[in-house]
Formats: structure tokens, C-alpha cells, sequence
């Protein structure tokens, strides 16, 4: 099953993960040392990361390492670009009422 790249974004671990795999590539016990959730759990977090194809996995003999897709952040940039734009426009109507405020105090 493919997720959306949000669902995984959605939970506060799992954006803590994503913190730590974009530094380097780790294994599962390797994360859940990081953290105060058991092994199970991250595991979970991984799946759901996983299945958002956020994540890729590659084994090294006996381990297991997973790493960030930055590709896949492109999706979330572009998703938070439009909101720039609007921001952006909106303080800019902000910075012509506040002058035009000003001209009439003068």
C-alpha cells in the first residue's frame, strides 16, 4: 500500500527519524537507541515511512539500513511553495496598508 508522503510527516517520531536519517543512513536498532520507544515501535515507523516511499532500504550482510529519499521531500517543497506565494503576497498588501496609514498620520 502507498501513503501519502503527510502521513508520515503526521507523526512527531517519525519527523525526528527523518532528522536522523538525513545525516546518515542507520539500521532499526541503531534509531531506536535514539529514542525511548522499543524496537517494535520504530519498526512501525519505518513501515509507514516505507510505505510513503520516503525511505529505501539496503542490506549490509546481516543488517539493514534504511535512508532518506530527498527526492521525496521535493514533494513536500513544492506542496509548501504555494503557501510562500501567499504569504508573501499577503504581506505585501500588509506593507501598503501600513504606509498608507502612515501617509495619512503625516
Amino acid at each position: 500500500m502507498r501513503r501519502d508522503i503527510f502521513q508520515a510527516l503526521a507523526d512527531p517520531t517519525r519527523r525526528a527519524i527523518i532528522l536522523l536519517l538525513a545525516v546518515q543512513s542507520m539500521t532499526p536498532n541503531t534509531i531506536a537507541e535514539e529514542f525511548h520507544i522499543s524496537r517494535q515501535a520504530v519498526s512501525k515507523h519505518i513501515k509507514v515511512m516505507s510505505e510513503c516511499e520516503l525511505l529505501s532500504q539496503e542490506q549490509k550482510g546481516r543488517e539493514i539500513y534504511y535512508h532518506l529519499q530527498t527526492d521525496k521531500m521535493k514533494e513536500i517543497e513544492k506542496w509548501l511553495e504555494q503557501f510562500k506565494e501567499l504569504i508573501a503576497t499577503r504581506f505585501e498588501q500588509l506593507d501598503q496598508v501600513l504606509f498608507q496609514l502612515k501617509q495619512k498620520k503625516k
